[in-house]
């Protein structure tokens, strides 16, 4: 393990002192970070959602901004808005950022909002700008959001459109903990005891060297057949995995293609080597390719919910 995957093994380390029980999230938004990409939490309230994104934030010592997603939220409340003003009889107007304008942004409970703040979100995410009246603002170097929302089944939440569900690189599924790590959080809240996480001192330098050697893992041309046949499998008509074909109506982009590999390669990086293995792939399936699926009436009158799709199909394409 070099001295990048030392200072990153350190980060993931120090934020989960913070989050108890729920490792597999923090090195999913660490893999976020390292393919410089944005993630999806979902879970009940009350699983840590917000906590594990605040914890990474505050572990990183970047800008950090939250928005509470509601009903009445205006697309200014995100982007920011133009104010006028008088300056030495002069008068202008200055533009006031937003939240979006933070290296870290979380956007709380990111499916109770309207189709016109979703739009000015998916503007951000796509392009990296904020378009406010007649001109484009530039977000931060470092940017990154991370949304939680609530399950649909739930009051007042709506679905999010899928272009924007497509820009997630990663969907995780936030569940509660287990009894033993629920007894460790009870425990070290009787006991008075802080959860925090000490800032990490991780420069612009270290994070696009880091990235850097992500992209320079190494996946051999089998296994990138393998991704390539895994999601093409997925599309209606490919003929690759004919009994899935009746159960998924909509199947995953090429944006999922290059989203799998950047994944798999950042977990592969994370354990230490320079080359994937199949199992780097089919364990990244899963937040890859679970929000991007759209199931037909069949899977879903079957109760055959995305992970029960995705483990079919890793179990149907044959892994070289």
């Amino acid at each position: 393990m070099n001295s990048l995957q030392q200072q990153i093994s350190q980060l993931i380390e120090q934020v989960g002192h913070s989050v108890v029980g729920q490792s597999h999230v923090i090195r999913a938004l660490v893999i976020g970070l390292l393919t410089n990409s944005h993630v999806l939490l979902e879970g009940l309230p009350g699983t840590a959602k917000t906590r594990s994104v605040k914890a990474l934030a505050e572990a990183l010592n970047a800008s950090f901004g939250r928005i509470q997603f509601t009903p009445d939220l205006l697309p200014s409340d995100v982007t920011g808005t133009e104010m006028y003003q008088e300056r030495d009889g002069a008068h202008q107007l200055r533009f006031q950022p937003g939240p979006i304008f933070n290296s870290i942004v979380l956007a709380d409970e990111v499916n109770r909002a309207p189709a016109k703040v979703q739009a000015a979100l998916l503007e951000a995410m796509a392009e990296g700008t904020v378009t406010v009246g007649d001109k484009s603002h530039r977000l931060p170097e470092l940017f990154m959001v991370l949304a939680t929302q609530n399950p649909i089944e739930q009051e007042g939440t709506y679905p999010l459109p899928e272009a924007q569900l497509d820009r997630f690189l990663l969907k995780l599924m936030v569940d509660y903990p287990s009894p033993t790590m629920e007894l460790a959080i009870l425990q070290l809240n009787a006991s008075g005891e802080q959860l925090g996480a000490a800032p990490v001192t991780l420069s612009q330098t270290t994070l696009q060297g880091a990235r850097s050697e992500v992209l320079a893992v190494t996946m051999q041309s089998r296994l990138e057949h393998y991704l390539v046949e895994l999601v093409c499998a997925t599309r209606p008509g490919s003929g690759l995995c004919p009994a899935l074909e009746p159960l998924i109506a909509v199947g995953a982009s090429p944006r999922a293609t290059l989203g799998l590999a950047r994944s798999a390669r950042a977990r592969a990086w994370l354990a230490g080597r320079d080359y994937v293995l199949p199992e780097d792939i089919q364990l990244q399936a899963y937040p890859v390719l679970r929000h991007r699926l759209i199931p037909s009436y069949q899977a879903l009158a079957d109760n055959l919910d995305n992970d029960i799709l995705i483990a079919q199909l890793l179990d149907q394409v044959p892994c070289p």
